[in-house]
């Protein structure tokens, strides 16, 4: 006798979805990375922002 729909027993199981799963690894990359070059940036511009611009403060003041 048939059924209509099909009925599924306890074979069936759901396929992953890999293209889910990647573009889920993909973004989490993207993010660190963003994060990444952020932290370089605040590093970068703080260092900048606390160097003289000319080099008579790096000079030897014991000279």
């Amino acid at each position: 006798m048939r059924h209509w729909p099909p009925v599924f027993t306890g074979d069936f199981v759901a396929k992953p979805n890999y293209s889910f799963e990647k573009r889920q690894r993909e973004l989490a990359k993207k993010k660190k990375k963003e994060e990444k070059e952020a932290k370089k940036r605040a590093g970068r511009d703080s260092a900048a922002a606390g160097e003289p611009d000319d080099d008579a403060g790096s000079a030897d003041p014991h000279r």
